[in-house]
């Protein structure tokens, strides 16, 4: 009896161990994506920024294109007060946080397209230099939204994993959500010349 007794304490102790080591790891990799939404959060605040000084350098060429104006400034504080807390990463709240973001890049594009209108526009350096600043901020969104993928992916996995899937429920370690293609970039785009 004493035999079973003790074989049966040291599975229990066991057990317990590998649980506190899955429970610190779960909480490691949960981190590593709270932390990396920060990184999404901070690319898209730095495009947020530079859209003032992209739509007054443009303003100064285009006094007609109010309205173009007027949907950018818009989309920005729409896309700047839709915030997700990072402890409820679910695709419902990412997916409103990145159609606030679409419609964002969607205004820029035809921002940008104004320069087609007004040749001088294109040879001003303040514009060019922003649109460059732009074009590597959607470079730097893209590369962080890939990492927060990469790391919910990795959490994802690890939580559903046995036996850390008991205590991921015990403690209630929720998978992630992904970032995901919008239905427009299913459909390549048509150049034409």
């Amino acid at each position: 009896m004493r035999k079973i007794s003790f074989v049966l304490l040291i599975v229990i102790g066991a057990m317990g161990l590998t649980g506190c080591q899955g429970y610190n790891r779960m909480v490691e990799k949960q981190e590593a994506v709270t932390s990396q939404w920060g990184n999404v959060q901070n690319a898209y605040q730095r495009r947020a920024d530079l859209i003032p000084n992209l739509v007054n350098t443009v303003k100064g060429y285009a006094q007609h294109e109010q309205e173009t104006f007027t949907q950018v400034t818009e989309a920005r504080a729409k896309a700047t007060q839709t915030t997700i807390n990072p402890e409820n990463l679910t695709a419902e709240s990412l997916q409103e946080y990145q159609q606030a973001q679409d419609q964002l890049s969607q205004a820029l594009g035809r921002l940008l397209l104004i320069q087609e209108n007004y040749p001088e526009l294109k040879a001003n350096q303040n514009f060019l230099a922003l649109q460059d600043e732009l074009a590597g901020t959607e470079n730097r969104i893209s590369v962080e939204r890939n990492r927060f993928n990469l790391l919910a992916q990795d959490y994802n996995a690890y939580i559903r994993k046995f036996p850390q899937v008991i205590y991921a429920k015990w403690f209630k370690f929720d998978p992630k959500a992904y970032f995901e293609a919008t239905s427009e970039a299913q459909t390549a785009p048509q150049v034409q010349f």
